[in-house]
C-alpha cells in the first residue's frame, strides 16, 4: 500500500456528478483539481449498507472541505453507470456535491495497494493528498466498519497548519512549539 510521503498515482477515470444521464458524466484525472488539496475515499460496493452513510456524511461536510480549498472524490470499483443508478435511487446520494468515481479496471485501487484480494473490490480507504500530489494521510478500515468524515476533516485542518498538532487537536487550538 502506498504510504504517507509518496506521490498519489496518475489516473484517468469517469465520474458521476448528477443524476442526469445526458450531462452527469465527467472525465477526471490526477490533474483535474490543480493547486487543491484532495480527499479521495474508497468504498467496496454501491447499493450496500455502510457505504451510503459515509458518502452522505462527506456530502454534508463538503462545504467545510471546500472552505479549506479541498476537493472530495469518492471512488469504488463499480462502473459510472452503477454510480448513476445508485444516485438516482438513493435519496441520500441524489444531490451529492462531489463526483462518484468509477475505478472499473481497478487500476487506481491496485496502484494504491488497496484492492481487497479476497473480495476483488477497493478496501474502505481514505487518502488526503496535498496540492503537490503527495499523500499526507492514509486510513484503511475493515470492509464492515465505516469511517468518520469529521476525523478526516480534523486531520486535514492539522495538516494545513504545517505545525505540530497534539492528540485530539481541533482547528483554532494552539499548536505545539518545538
Amino acid at each position: 500500500m502506498l504510504q504517507v510521503g509518496q506521490a498519489f498515482p496518475v489516473f484517468n477515470l469517469k465520474g458521476v456528478i448528477s443524476t442526469d444521464i445526458q450531462n452527469g458524466f465527467v472525465d477526471l484525472t490526477h490533474d483535474s483539481h490543480p493547486d487543491k488539496w484532495r480527499v479521495i475515499f474508497f468504498w467496496p460496493n454501491d447499493f450496500t449498507f455502510v457505504c451510503p452513510t459515509e458518502i452522505a456524511e462527506f456530502g454534508r461536510l463538503n462545504q467545510e472541505f471546500s472552505d479549506r480549498d479541498t476537493q472530495i472524490l469518492g471512488v469504488s470499483t463499480d462502473s459510472e453507470y452503477v454510480h448513476l443508478a445508485w444516485r438516482q435511487h438513493n435519496d441520500q446520494l441524489r444531490d451529492l456535491p462531489f463526483p462518484l468515481v468509477a475505478d472499473v479496471k481497478r487500476e487506481l485501487s491496485q496502484a494504491l495497494g488497496i484492492l481487497d484480494e479476497k473480495e476483488g473490490v477497493a478496501q474502505r480507504a481514505t487518502f488526503i493528498v496535498d496540492p503537490e500530489n503527495v499523500i499526507r494521510f492514509v486510513m484503511v478500515t475493515d470492509l464492515n466498519v465505516g469511517r468518520n468524515p469529521n476525523e478526516v476533516l480534523r486531520v486535514l485542518d492539522a495538516l494545513q497548519t504545517n505545525e505540530l498538532c497534539p492528540c485530539n487537536w481541533q482547528k483554532g487550538e494552539k499548536t505545539l512549539a518545538a
